[in-house]
């Protein structure tokens, strides 16, 4: 039986791709939101989950930072997705066809040069692969779509002119999710370790939580915080190292962080990949 994997998205997002990169032979488990994603492994209806958390141009996926550390689920790997933005059209047109181009503002405006240089009308819409399944249904030559390669096969639809996108080095890195933990062994390779902490309320806490990973040679290689419940007082900490718990280094670092934080959890440690 092949393993399902829920992402959040319609058939042929940049979320599937990223599925079909990580599990080739899995089934894919398309859902409407964050929540529902989360949801879906959690109640076993998926093995795992594939969630985007950054992008090199737009930052952090700031929903993901916020539901992943409640949920109770574990990140066990990592994965790089490099953003290609491409015009879909309906069998049979050209890119001469084509008069206006419909697709996720976001991916839009990541093809201002393009769209600018060919004279194209532009049609916001929810999503980047919705406007692939709606060029499809339409059948209009005039009209294409901008989206993943992937959902150029998932819906039947001709790449007119690929990588189109202005940046070309748009990637996001995404996060799979399990019910269990499933910890990289220690000495297998590039290890990161990921967890969140809230650190007391007294002078100089976060300096000196931190500053066990600086005397100890812990490279940490994100930190994002952000408010609990509304409040403006209590604030939790995400963060990434480079590392393995079991590693000497960064044993010595978690316990000077301890001494300042009120809570500490790690979410996942896992192999590293290459961005």
């Amino acid at each position: 039986m092949s393993r399902k994997i829920a992402f959040q998205g319609e058939p042929g997002a940049f979320s599937h791709a990223a599925v079909h990169e990580l599990f080739p032979s899995g089934e894919a488990l398309p859902c409407t939101t964050f929540e529902d994603t989360i949801t879906a492994v959690l109640q076993g209806r998926a093995d795992y989950g594939v969630v985007p958390v950054e992008n090199s141009l737009y930052g952090r996926i700031t929903d993901i930072y916020h539901l992943l550390p409640q949920s109770g689920l574990h990140i066990i790997a990592e994965h790089f997705l490099r953003v290609e933005m491409n015009l879909l059209g309906v069998p049979g047109a050209t890119l001469a066809d084509v008069k206006s181009v419909q697709s996720l503002s976001v991916a839009l405006g990541q093809c201002r040069k393009f769209i600018a240089e060919h004279r194209l009308q532009t049609i916001s819409a929810a999503d980047t692969a919705g406007s692939a399944r709606e060029i499809a249904q339409k059948g209009d030559k005039s009209v294409a779509a901008i989206a993943s390669r992937f959902a150029a096969e998932v819906y039947g639809l001709t790449i007119l002119a690929s990588n189109i996108e202005d940046a070309a080095h748009n990637t996001t890195r995404f996060l799979v999710i399990s019910r269990d933990a499933q910890q990289a062994a220690p000495g297998s390779g590039k290890i990161k370790t990921t967890f969140v902490f809230r650190v007391r309320n007294v002078p100089a806490a976060l300096y000196k939580a931190l500053g066990g990973f600086a005397t100890n040679g812990v490279n940490m290689t994100k930190l994002e915080s952000y408010m609990l419940d509304g409040s403006f007082t209590a604030t939790q900490f995400y963060a990434d190292i480079e590392g393995h718990p079991n590693d000497r280094s960064v044993q010595l670092a978690f316990e000077e962080l301890g001494f300042f934080t009120d809570e500490f959890r790690v979410l996942g440690v896992y192999p590293a990949a290459i961005g």
